[in-house]
């Protein structure tokens, strides 16, 4: 490119490239260290080749856009980086070198954003940050924008903090300044709609993230300083001991949120820099939302119905962690849930209490195994049987003799799609003839976003990468394909909620007799297509075309 515009020539390109390769240079740095080309000739074809706008920031239009208090300060002086007013819901970041992938995604990730990248030369920005940036107050990281800590907690803490050993800090007085903070991450973190709270300690931080709708954002980063008071409080009104610091443990939190009983479960995992915490939060509404809400078509819900009021057999819902295998399952069984039945369930953790349902809870240290709970559950005369997970042969084998014997048994297995399940029971070691006779139906589902629907709009020009990856044709997705926008109820993402994709795969002759012959699963998986399995990327289609979610949100969840 320098060569076409008459910059270089070719010889003074290839001496640059065989001493860019000797020295681990880039053959643009070297010509321009050598002085035959200026840095802004390199940044404009830098722009150019990556298809990114150049911007000069010796242009007084060019910097009355810069908005720096669109990210910390921390954040651009350690990048080199500058943030210009948003456009779209659109963070505009002037940078030097295109090549920084990692930083785009990480900035992405820190600020939540979309980030739209331009170029600029270095000493330009370097010069800008030098001259229109204020020195840092002080050493140390700067709180980031938006910061959950009030300046008053800061303070209290600090004063309470023996600098080199933090136990004097108050951890149980529910006055105390680490209290009022744990019990404002746990409330905001509820009202936030989160379903998990990540406290991470790094080198320098201790990193607060929420998973809301299965996304993980970075809520804030506190100084290193807490970190000690604030595991400790953690683990205090989660019931565990503080003292243990080289061993994991679990625990439970019920805390008053707004007038509800809301359960936390607390899992401490000893890691690099300090124990990282995990709570899981556990709303009593959320596996009471009724099937009709879960996101199946009419078609899949009347055979999903149909299915869960067969007298006996298996019926297997399968998908990876977090995929809400446990909220379809307690959902099916609030609807058998009648005085005429009786519904005993092995699980391990109990998450939700269910009036009318006999819950028993796995204990592995004196000797309740999902097997010791199973065989006691025949002794007594259930209808349905909800087992939390297969995880070995006896307890698969169990499940089938109880199938076998007239009832009708619920349960999860870790697989990637429906067919799967029936080659990963026979993995385990269960014999093919007994798989091939007691499932009555496997069901692989997967979590997706829902567009928010105060600010959802069509998209004029959706990306043919993920219409190909998702099957939706150009002329299909004209005015039904939409995008997601972002605005305050949707926290700027574009997304609210989430709803489930079906693969639903009912056992027929032909794949019984492939099941008891142990056919390759893509076999088993064609049997299943023509008796009319929809696939997730179908039923997620049909999703994107009634303009409720995104292509790439879609593509992202099914990994197509």
């Amino acid at each position: 490119m320098l060569v076409g515009w008459g910059v270089v020539t070719a010889d003074q390109v290839e001496l640059a490239a065989k001493e860019a390769k000797s020295a681990g240079k880039r053959i643009g740095d070297v010509l321009a260290e050598k002085g035959l080309i200026k840095e802004d000739q390199l940044a404009k074809a830098l722009a150019n080749q990556f298809g990114m706008e150049y911007v000069d920031l010796s242009s007084d239009a060019v910097t009355r856009l810069i908005d720096p208090k669109a990210i910390s300060e921390e954040l651009i002086k350690k990048h080199l980086v500058l943030p210009m007013a948003s456009t779209n819901g659109k963070l505009p970041l002037v940078m030097h070198d295109p090549n920084d992938l990692e930083l785009m995604d990480m900035l992405r990730f820190r600020l939540n954003k979309d980030v739209e990248p331009r170029l600029a030369t270095r000493s330009q920005i370097k010069h800008y940050i030098d001259t229109k940036l204020k020195a840092p107050k002080g050493a140390g990281s700067v709180a980031p924008t938006d910061s959950l800590l009030s300046e008053s907690i800061d303070r209290s803490i600090d004063k309470s903090v023996d600098k080199s050993v933090d136990k004097s800090i108050d951890i149980a007085s529910e006055d105390a300044p680490i209290v009022r903070l744990v019990n404002r991450i746990l409330t905001e973190a509820v009202n936030m709609r989160a379903s998990d709270v990540h406290v991470e300690p790094m080198a320098d931080r201790v990193r607060l993230r929420y998973r809301i709708d299965g996304v993980c954002i970075e809520r804030d980063n506190l100084p290193k300083r807490m970190q000690n008071a604030l595991l400790s409080r953690l683990k205090l009104i989660s019931g565990v001991n503080i003292a243990e610091k080289r061993a994991p443990q679990d625990g439970r939190i019920k805390l008053d949120v707004a007038g509800t009983k809301i359960d936390f479960r607390v899992s401490a995992c000893p890691a690099y820099h300090g124990e990282s915490i995990v709570c899981r939060i556990l709303r009593p509404d959320s596996v009471k939302i009724g099937l009709v809400n879960l996101g199946f078509e009419e078609d899949s819900l009347a055979s999903f119905n149909k299915i869960i009021r067969r007298p006996n057999g298996i019926f297997l819902v399968t998908g990876p962690t977090g995929s809400g295998k446990t909220t379809t399952l307690y959902s099916a069984l609030d609807v058998l849930n009648k005085p005429d039945r009786k519904i005993i369930t092995a699980e391990d953790p109990i998450e939700y209490n269910f009036n009318g349902i006999n819950q028993c809870q796995v204990r592995e240290k004196i000797g309740l195994t999902f097997p010791v709970i199973l065989r006691t559950m025949l002794r007594q005369a259930p209808n349905v049987i909800l087992i939390g997970e297969i995880r070995d042969r006896e307890v698969a084998e169990i499940a089938i003799q109880a199938a076998l014997t007239g009832h009708l048994v619920f349960s999860t297995l870790h697989t990637n799609d429906a067919p799967s399940a029936i080659t990963r029971l026979i993995d385990m070691g269960v014999k093919p003839f007994l798989v091939a006779s007691s499932i009555q139906a496997i069901m692989a589902q997967r979590l997706i976003r829902v567009l928010c629907k105060e600010c959802k709009a069509l998209d004029p020009s959706p990306d043919p990468k993920y219409l190909s990856l998702v099957g939706i044709t150009p002329k299909e997705a004209e005015t039904r394909v939409c995008k997601n926008v972002g605005c305050g109820a949707c926290n700027k993402t574009g997304y609210r909620g989430r709803f489930g994709i079906f693969e639903m795969m009912q056992m027929t002759t032909d794949i019984r007799e492939m099941a008891f012959n142990q056919a390759p699963i893509q076999e088993i998986r064609q049997a299943a297509l023509r008796a009319g399995m929809r696939p997730l990327v179908e039923d997620g289609k049909l999703k994107v075309l009634k303009g409720a979610t995104t292509p790439d949100e879609v593509a992202r969840v099914t990994q197509v």
